[in-house]
């Protein structure tokens, strides 16, 4: 399998079973994630173009990050931020492969936060679907990459109610949501421009964006159905007229490469 897998993927897994041996939970989120769960790989994913590898881990092992990184040819970059962008990460670089690594720690604080702790033992050696979904469906302006990599895990796996390994959890998702207005908001918007996607695009034929459509609607239906709290309601009577997420800069990584 790792000979079919591009550089940065086996890079990622690399790194996660070094920390794994050494006592240091990592787990491979974004584009990579992708790659390694969706085995029947779509040709849009096959020519999906990887550019860096971002991994989050807990607080509690940051200290020992700089040290763990070192140990395999990585060196830490000044971790300057933007306004908006959490202090939790670690940014390691590596002169040789020219390959760069982000690192988080317990949360992504994004246009929406996503709190990691306690979830990433769920599964190995990336955080769960539910996760990955949400780190896609919570950029206030997608793009198509995510839309690509939102349309082949829904694809491959179903909706389900817990977080098995190959089954993104719908009830996680609607439950996280159920709390928060303008994170809904959003990932309610995107799965519906997910939708619009397939109804204009010809990357798969029409019973596979059958497949996906109905999916969509199935978590979409979970969404709606899940009581929200007052807070929910509250903030929903406002609507979109307030601002409802968080501006994010360019990250890090992405000005280092311009």
């Amino acid at each position: 399998m790792s000979e079919e897998l591009p550089v940065f993927v086996t890079e990622a897994i690399r790194i996660v079973e070094a920390g794994k041996e050494k006592g240091i939970i990592l787990r491979i989120m974004g584009a990579c994630a992708v790659r390694i769960h969706c085995s029947k790989k779509p040709q849009f994913i096959l020519k999906r173009k990887l550019t860096d590898i971002d991994l989050m881990s807990y607080s509690q092992f940051a200290s020992s990050m700089e040290k763990f990184f070192k140990s395999l040819g990585y060196e830490p970059l000044p971790t300057i931020l933007p306004q908006g962008i959490s202090l939790g990460r670690h940014i390691y670089h590596s002169k040789e492969t020219g390959i760069a690594v982000d690192v988080f720690f317990d949360k992504l604080e994004f246009c929406h936060t996503i709190d990691f702790r306690g979830r990433l033992e769920l599964d190995y050696p990336t955080i769960t679907l539910a996760d990955i979904m949400l780190e896609k469906l919570q950029i206030v302006k997608i793009t198509e990459k995510d839309i690509l990599d939102l349309i082949a895990l829904l694809y491959e796996h179903e909706i389900g109610m817990s977080d098995d390994k190959d089954v993104i959890n719908g009830r996680y998702i609607a439950r996280l949501l159920s709390k928060d207005w303008g994170f809904y908001y959003t990932v309610t918007t995107n799965l519906n421009k997910v939708k619009s996607y397939l109804q204009s695009s010809e990357l798969l034929k029409e019973e596979e964006r059958k497949i996906v459509t109905e999916k969509v609607d199935k978590l979409l239906q979970l969404i709606e159905n899940e009581p929200k709290s007052l807070k929910w309601k509250l903030r929903a009577k406002i609507g979109p007229s307030m601002k409802w997420y968080r501006d994010v800069e360019s990250s890090p990584l992405e000005l280092m490469k311009t």
